[in-house]
């Protein structure tokens, strides 16, 4: 009989994040994710198998943590271009204010893991296109409102929004709030 888990999951995976988040998977120690999390490696690959394991979990965690802070922000009222610039600046603001500017795990993974890892690839893509749905659907009822053109194809505009988000994702480590949001602001001009 194995001894109690001491520790919650979801807190674990949280903080495991946030070290791969930080240093990049490759970069991430075993024991860098038992400090993180305070969980000693053994509880660790007893719990979620392998290091990998763990960062899949957080991969996945960190998908559906975006897509719903993007589903809310896009929800508020406003038009799609007002709601689309809230949520890139939201994301600007959040890696600006951070002590390590980090930019996106996604973005990071897809720079580190992409195009070598399948496992990785193919979560990248997953999250990506997540994020590509909520653009077009956030487009889409834009153009129900009203307030985005008709010929605007919502699928093609928010590939290239998402493009965009990955840039800034990465630009934001090493620019400043006006240089990001200039390029927000020129982004969305003609939506």
């Amino acid at each position: 009989m194995g001894r109690p888990r001491n520790f919650d999951a979801d807190t674990v995976v949280d903080r495991a994040m946030d070290a791969f988040w930080t240093h990049g998977y490759a970069n991430t120690s075993p024991a860098q994710l038992a400090e993180a999390t305070g969980v000693g490696k053994g509880s660790l690959y007893n719990t979620f198998g392998s290091k990998r394991e763990l960062f899949d979990l957080c991969m996945t965690r960190y998908d559906r943590m975006g897509t719903d802070l993007a589903n809310e922000v896009l929800s508020q009222p406003g038009t799609a271009k007002e709601r689309l610039r809230a949520w890139m600046r939201l994301v600007v603001d959040s890696d600006l204010a951070r002590p390590v500017r980090r930019g996106c795990l996604v973005a990071n993974t897809a720079m580190e893991l992409g195009g070598h890892d399948p496992a990785a690839t193919t979560a990248v893509t997953v999250a990506v296109e997540h994020m590509i749905e909520a653009f077009t659907a956030r487009i889409q009822q834009g153009q129900r409102d009203g307030d985005v053109r008709a010929d605007v194809d919502a699928r093609a505009y928010s590939e290239f929004l998402m493009n965009t988000v990955g840039g800034l994702r990465i630009t934001t480590k090493v620019s400043d709030a006006e240089t990001l949001y200039r390029i927000i602001d020129t982004a969305l001009s003609t939506l």
